[in-house]
C-alpha cells in the first residue's frame, strides 16, 4: 500500500512539475502575443468627433512606416505626444484625443510598429524607436520646442513614454494606468514563476522614473482590474527621489480602460491644473 501511495504522490509530483515548466516555456516564448494585441482596422477618425486633423505616414530609422494623426488646436498653450496602450490602435483613442482638444492642447497620436497601418511587427525596441521618432517630427518638422511638449503614456504606453521622457526634456511627463516593469506585472499575473528571469520584454520603468528630469504626473485607480494601483505608488515613490521638478500622483476611480472616462472632472481638472503648473503662457 505504502509503495503504491508513493508512486501516485510520485505521479503527482511529476504532473505538477512538468506543468510548471511547460508553463515557464510558453511564458518565455509567447511574450511577444501576451503583451501586444494590435488591431489592423480604423474604425473611426477625429472627424467623427468634429476634430480637423492630419494623417502623417512618419519613416524610422530601420525603415518602418508609423502611422499617425496630428490634431491641431487653433490656440494651442502646448501639444500633446500620446502613446496608448497595448491593444486596439490610435482610432480608439478618440475620447482622449477630446479631452486634450477641450484642455486646449494639440496632439500627435502614433500607432507602434505592427498597429493599424503601421508596417513591421510591434517589439520592446520597435516601440522605442518609434516613440523616438514620433518626438523627431515634432521638434523638427513641427518646430515646437521641447519645453511645449508633454509626453503622455497610457498603461503600455506609459512604460514606452517613460523611456522618451528619460532621453529628453520635455514640459512634462504624463503616466497613467501604468506597471513598474513588466517581470512585476509578471509576478501578479504567475506569482509561482521567476518572472524576473522569464521576462525577456522589459519595459522597466520603475528603474527609469527617477532619472526624469521634468515635472510628472502619475494617474491611476484603485479599482484598475489589470494593473494594480500599487505599481503606481511604487513608481511616485521612486519619481521623487528626483528632486528638481514636481511629482503629482492623482488617483482616479473606475476600472482600468474606463477610468479617465468615469472620474470627469476629477481626471480632467488633474490634468489641467498639471498643464497649467508646467507650460510658460
Amino acid at each position: 500500500m505504502k509503495a503504491i501511495i508513493k508512486r501516485v504522490l510520485q505521479s503527482i509530483l511529476f504532473i505538477v512539475i512538468t506543468s510548471w515548466v511547460l508553463l515557464a516555456v510558453l511564458l518565455y516564448f509567447y511574450q511577444p502575443k501576451l503583451v501586444f494585441h494590435p488591431h489592423s482596422e480604423i474604425e473611426a477618425t477625429p472627424a467623427l468627433i468634429s476634430l480637423d486633423y492630419e494623417e502623417l505616414t512618419l519613416t524610422t530609422s530601420d525603415g518602418i512606416a508609423v502611422n499617425a494623426w496630428w490634431v491641431p488646436h487653433p490656440a494651442a498653450r502646448a501639444s500633446v505626444l500620446f502613446l496608448h496602450g497595448n491593444a486596439g490602435n490610435i482610432s480608439h483613442r478618440l475620447d482622449s484625443i477630446q479631452i486634450f482638444h477641450d484642455l486646449g492642447l494639440s496632439v500627435l497620436i502614433f500607432d507602434y510598429r505592427g498597429y493599424g497601418k503601421s508596417t513591421g511587427t510591434p517589439s520592446e525596441q520597435g516601440t522605442y524607436i518609434d516613440a523616438e521618432t514620433a518626438w523627431d517630427y515634432l521638434i523638427e518638422k513641427k518646430k515646437i520646442e521641447q519645453e511645449q511638449i508633454i509626453i503622455f503614456g497610457r498603461s503600455l504606453g506609459g512604460a514606452v513614454a517613460s523611456w522618451l521622457a528619460e532621453r529628453h526634456l520635455p514640459a512634462g511627463f504624463i503616466m497613467e494606468s501604468s506597471f513598474s516593469s513588466i517581470a512585476d506585472i509578471g509576478k501578479h499575473y504567475y506569482p509561482y514563476l521567476p518572472t524576473s528571469l522569464l521576462a525577456r520584454i522589459k519595459y522597466p520603468s520603475i528603474d527609469r522614473i527617477s532619472n526624469i528630469r521634468s515635472p510628472i504626473l502619475i494617474i491611476h485607480s484603485k479599482d484598475d482590474e489589470i494593473i494594480p494601483y500599487s505599481h503606481s505608488e511604487r513608481l511616485f515613490t521612486e519619481a521623487i527621489k528626483e528632486k528638481t521638478a514636481q511629482k503629482t500622483l492623482l488617483e482616479i476611480n473606475g476600472g482600468h480602460n474606463e477610468g479617465f472616462i468615469l472620474s470627469g472632472k476629477k481626471y480632467s481638472d488633474g490634468l489641467d491644473k498639471f498643464i497649467s503648473d508646467i507650460v510658460k503662457p
